[in-house]
């Protein structure tokens, strides 16, 4: 048979996409009134029979979802879920077709793999590796690393002085860390994930009172944003990509969070995904809000800029008051010469009105 027929392409979109995903082994997680896929949260089912990917901006219906993930072709794709919906064809060739679709299918399964165990990584007895690098290159305040430390979100590591950020469950847990590198002779520092860890946490620190979360890509964006602003009470999570994975998490643990600031780079993957992100939790009833840094690509090089221009300005305004002091003193010498000299080398009208000073005195002594 050829074409499909509008009849047959409405059963085949109106097949259940939570139960298609399931007979594709494709893991799902229900989160609120939608499902996602597991490993992929910014992949959302609506309705059970649409589906959109954040994080990449694609969507659309049953036949696409399979073309998407299963890459299929547009005619696979329809026949597979007419068959998945017991439609039967009258045309054999559709059947081989299944059979054929079937078989690739099997082949496609995802393959267990095996568990890294999550260690992290050594503590060393001492933080002075991390506060040089915190405050010297990256500008940052002893208050606001003091305030990491002391909430546990961040320790130095042994053998190589790594800091390590740690993402913790609600009790407390740790669940992911990564790990930035301070010491580096080849211009380049190393970044990554401690193996092993889980990707639907990240960085977080939650304040119990807070109905506002800061939400940041990487946690130095987020110890800066909060050095700048002063700001110590609202709840911040580091998602560690552009990814929402690690923020679902959280608004799941937390659903006294009602405000979301979105907080991320200020680059064109920065962007986007603020604006997905924006749309997708205004539509799931949350108070979104785009704060990306008001210049440079993140939060930390505005931080930096800034107070590199309040130096810059202090040093300003103390050159202008020596200059001013100098001024005021080189005048005040220059009047004071010109009295001397006028002293020192009277002109003939300064004799003159001498002369006739003392003329004037005399004739007052005479006259008495």
């Amino acid at each position: 048979m050829g074409r499909f027929t509008e009849d047959e392409l409405k059963i085949a979109k109106s097949v259940d996409l939570v139960d298609l995903a399931a007979d594709i082994h494709i893991p799902l997680k229900k989160v609120g009134r939608v499902f996602s896929i597991e490993g992929m949260d910014s992949a959302i089912i609506f309705n059970r029979s649409t589906w959109y990917r954040y994080s990449r901006g694609v969507g659309g219906s049953t036949i696409d979802f399979l073309m998407y993930f299963q890459d299929m072709e547009y005619k696979e794709a329809v026949s597979y879920l007419l068959d998945f919906a017991g439609y039967i064809r009258s045309d054999s060739a559709a059947h081989r077709t299944e059979k054929k679709i079937k078989a690739d299918t099997d082949d496609r399964k995802p393959k267990q793999k095996e568990k890294v165990p999550f260690v992290l990584p050594k503590k060393a007895d001492h933080c002075r590796g991390l506060y040089a690098y915190l405050t010297k290159r990256r500008k940052l305040s002893s208050r606001i690393i003091h305030h990491w430390l002391k909430h546990g979100l961040m320790y130095e590591s042994v053998p190589y002085h790594n800091i390590v950020f740690l993402g913790k469950r609600a009790d407390g847990k740790v669940m992911f860390a990564s790990q930035r590198g301070i010491r580096d002779a080849y211009g380049k520092s190393f970044k990554g994930d401690v193996p092993g860890n889980d990707k639907k946490y990240g960085v977080n620190l939650i304040t119990p009172e807070s109905t506002e979360l800061c939400v940041y890509e990487a946690a130095i964006d987020a110890m800066s944003d909060m050095d700048f602003r002063h700001d110590y009470e609202t709840s911040i999570l580091a998602l560690g990509m552009v990814s929402d994975g690690p923020l679902q998490t959280i608004l799941q643990e937390h659903p006294e969070i009602k405000t979301l600031d979105l907080c991320l780079d200020n680059d064109i993957p920065g962007r986007a995904a603020a604006k997905k992100l924006g749309r997708k939790y205004v539509l799931e009833g949350y108070e979104v809000y785009l704060r990306l840094p008001p210049f440079g690509k993140d939060h930390n090089f505005f931080l930096q800029c800034e107070k590199e221009n309040r130096a810059l300005w202090k040093q300003a305004r103390h050159i202008h008051a020596l200059h001013g002091r100098n001024v005021r003193e080189t005048e005040h010498r220059k009047n004071r010469e010109e009295n001397l000299s006028h002293m020192s080398n009277p002109t003939a009208s300064d004799m003159q009105r001498f002369v006739d000073i003392c003329n004037k005195k005399q004739r007052r002594v005479a006259s008495r």
